[in-house]
């Protein structure tokens, strides 16, 4: 691959404005979180709702996740920059489970970390992972989801955060 196409990929990319989440997960592994923004649904029929994240190799929560076998993909509300920074590694360099300490979270139904104030948190049992170049695709079977108040998720497009706006209909 080329510099050139790289940049210009990375740069395209930046233009599709996405949600952020953090995927969590808890188990035999340990408890850890990362942030994320490849993050979508795959079916809601099947046996399960499923959707599929896709995480750095060299996350330590993708490791996790794969020994934990479970995880929950964290859909942030708008207001929860401090959140996704924090997951991040933004200034925060150390101990992954120490994050947890600063967020405000609770264990859902199958244990997994459910970040207080998401605008929606999806408990995944972990179905199948393929590792692909340089990140883990992970899918998850959905096994519980938490719906917020608020549908105003938090985004990131052009190397920064976002918020969604309405806008009027298009004239016939």
């Amino acid at each position: 691959m080329t510099s050139a196409l790289r940049a210009d990929f990375l740069e395209g990319m930046s233009r599709a404005a996405t949600f952020v989440a953090v995927a969590t997960t808890d188990g035999e592994a340990g408890r850890y979180g990362v942030t994320i923004s490849s993050l979508t649904s795959v079916s809601a029929d099947g046996d399960h709702p499923s959707l599929l994240a896709c995480i750095h190799h060299l996350s330590p929560a993708a490791a996790a996740i794969l020994k934990n076998r479970a995880f929950c993909a964290n859909l942030l509300h708008e207001d929860q920059k401090a959140v996704s920074d924090l997951f991040a590694g933004r200034g925060q360099p150390g101990d992954h489970a120490a994050r947890f300490d600063r967020a405000a979270w609770t264990p859902g139904p199958h244990r997994q970390p459910m970040i207080d104030g998401a605008t929606a948190a999806f408990e995944c049992r972990l179905a199948t992972a393929l590792l692909w170049e340089t990140h883990y695709i992970i899918v998850g079977r959905v096994t519980h989801v938490a719906l917020s108040d608020s549908p105003a998720a938090l985004l990131y497009g052009q190397r920064a955060y976002r918020r969604a706006v309405h806008l009027p209909p298009a004239d016939p």
